[in-house]
């Protein structure tokens, strides 16, 4: 713009001087006609004319100079102009070349972070694996043989026992050995320390295509031989209490053989073995009113999405026999043979047959519910002449067809057989973060005394000799407090066996005598609270047998109170101490001289290191 001006100012700068100089030149003209001019003004003239032309030139030479300038001016503006445009455009994209570095340095900062952190993670895990290397050289959990997992485990333990009421046990109770108020063994307390409950186990784990292979072996000491005592070695004996081996299926079906907790026992995981739910006791023997055995069982069941199981077992068999009065016309089975393995103290029934056990199992998501039932097939041999006397002749002739001889004899005798069993069921719940477990248990039926901690029978015997089957039942409430460092427990749990009893028909006469069987009401119980004199067969270790104390026990009701301490859970095991208190009253059915009862009280304790 001010070279615009610039030309125009010397535009109008010309035309003025030649104006002036025209106007200057003209005044002469009007002399011309008053007077000729002389050569000499011509000339000047003329040279005048030359300057001013020479002038124009030199002012046109200037202007067109000066237009040039404008020109370049302008194009130089128009170039700027461009470039000031591209500059901008430039700009444009520079500015959002510069946005995309700026997201993509964002983005490569981004990236940075992210790769130090998975750097940093993944030095931690490098380190976390050195260290689980380290520990599994140095401190394995499982022992790697062949292929598969060897895991040890169990615990060593320090126990105690004090009793008001002697039972002559260990860290196990017989509670249907309560005593009577007469008993002598009523009248003074016991203390027993123990180192049997101690336990050893072995998992071994392998695994196939579509198989889960596992076997389990777990032992105690809670066994005795015959050189047995706690005078000075305590030479105790391993006994075992789970030996089983198992085939777990991908498509939810699992075969199971061995000794194993019965298909009976509740547990915490579907069917699952070694998942028991065992009340939290000191007390090797659990509590009245658990259903339980540890036997031979041959197990198969089926997993439906972990919602429901279906379970079936054939198991082992036996019979519990509790019978007064009867004559000798009946046979169940022998004591053991040691040529079969078999303790020659103990009895054993010949079995017709195993007990077979179904369950179905049931976690919808809140609890955990199962109802099963058992089936037992129970047989005597019956020797209808085997209690007459020698002048009582036998009405059954012989097998030769002939009047049959005076006295007992075996002419006649056959096998009687009856079917028992029961049903039960368990539910479970966990509240308060899984804090608080609620459990209740029942079970009842016919023949099943064997399967409730209590001990009572499974059958007395009729007049005739035949099996009487032993209602029975059974209950347990369980409470529990669960935190990192403390458990507290609340057990409470009662067994009840019916009356099963009949009048016997004496041989010689036509009137019905005297009761036989099980809790009959004509029993004699008037001696239950009188004291006698100690037996003579070992002196000072033999208690006087009460008289006249049939005593058949009615009821056994136990309550407990229990916790369990945990001064170090953790890779190096676990340490813990546990009180438990027991209260428990034995009841006995009526009869003569009423209906008597024994009570005990039990302390026990625990020091417990469990292998990690």
């Amino acid at each position: 713009m001010k070279s615009a001006w610039k030309v125009c100012a010397v535009v109008c700068l010309a035309t003025i001087t030649l104006a002036a100089q025209t106007s200057t030149t003209q005044q002469p003209k009007k002399k011309k006609k008053d007077a000729p001019a002389t050569a000499g003004e011509i000339q000047s003239l003329k040279d005048a004319v030359a300057a001013q032309q020479a002038a124009i030139a030199a002012q046109q030479q200037q202007i067109q100079t000066l237009q040039q300038q404008l020109k370049n001016k302008d194009q130089a503006v128009k170039d700027a102009q461009s470039t000031a445009s591209d500059a901008a455009s430039k700009a444009d994209a520079a500015q959002s070349q510069t946005a995309e570095q700026q997201q993509a340095v964002t983005k490569i900062k981004s990236d940075m972070a992210d790769l130090k952190q998975s750097v940093s993670s993944s030095s931690a895990a490098v380190q976390e694996t050195q260290k689980n290397v380290k520990d599994a050289v140095e401190s394995p959990l499982a022992l790697h043989y062949k292929g598969i997992t060897i895991t040890p485990g169990g615990f060593l333990a320090a126990e105690s026992v004090r009793r008001s009421r002697a039972l002559g046990s260990d860290v196990n109770s017989p509670f249907n050995s309560v005593p009577m108020p007469g008993s002598s063994t009523a009248s003074m307390s016991e203390f027993f320390g123990s180192g049997r409950q101690s336990r050893i186990s072995l998992l071994a784990e392998g695994r196939l295509k579509s198989a889960k292979l596992t076997g389990y072996v777990e032992t105690d000491f809670l066994s005795s031989g015959v050189t047995s005592n706690n005078n000075e070695s305590n030479s105790y004996t391993l006994r075992q209490r789970q030996l089983w081996g198992q085939a777990a299926f991908n498509n939810g079906f699992t075969f199971t053989g061995g000794q194993q907790w019965s298909l009976v026992t509740e547990t915490k995981q579907g069917v699952e073995n070694r998942t028991e739910a065992l009340p939290m006791t000191i007390d090797a023997q659990y509590h009245v009113g658990f259903s339980w055995t540890r036997q031979y069982g041959l197990r198969v069941s089926k997993n439906f999405a972990n919602k429901v199981w279906l379970a079936a077992s054939v198991e082992n068999a036996q019979a519990t026999l509790t019978t007064h009065g009867n004559g000798t016309n009946y046979l169940l089975g022998s004591v053991g043979t040691l040529g079969g393995l078999y303790n020659n103290q103990a009895n054993y029934s010949f079995n017709p047959s195993p007990d077979i056990v179904g369950k179905a199992v049931f976690e919808p998501g809140f609890g955990h519910y199962e109802v099963f039932g058992v089936y037992s097939r129970f047989r005597d041999r019956v020797f209808p002449c085997g209690d007459y006397t020698k002048t009582a002749v036998c009405p059954i002739p012989t097998a030769t067809g002939a009047a049959a001889a005076a006295g007992p004899s075996a002419d006649g005798a056959f096998n009687s057989s009856t079917n028992g069993g029961g049903v039960g069921a368990n539910a479970r719940w966990s509240f308060y973060n899984k804090h608080i477990d609620f459990g209740l248990h029942g079970m009842g039926g016919s023949g099943i005394g064997r399967y409730g901690s209590a001990g009572l029978p499974d059958i007395s015997i009729r007049p005739d000799g035949t099996v009487h089957l032993v209602k029975d039942l059974q209950g347990l409430t369980t409470l529990e407090w669960h935190d990192p460092k403390l458990d507290v427990y609340l057990n409470t749990g009662a067994e009840y066996a019916a009356r099963t009893s009949g009048f016997d028909l004496n041989p010689n006469s036509t009137a019905y005598l005297t009761n036989v069987g099980y809790g009959a009401s004509s029993f004699d119980n008037t001696g239950c609270g009188t004291e006698t004199v100690p037996g003579t067969s070992a002196a000072g270790f033999t208690p006087g047998s009460l008289s006249k104390c049939t005593a058949d026990t009615r009821a056994i009701i136990e309550g407990t109170a229990g916790f369990w301490y945990r001064f170090y859970s953790g890779p190096k095991g676990r340490f813990q101490f546990g009180m438990q208190y027991s209260y428990v009253t034995r009841n006995a059915w009526s009869g003569k001289g009423g209906d008597p009862h024994g009570i005990d009280n039990m302390i026990f304790s625990s020091f417990r290191y469990y292998l990690p």
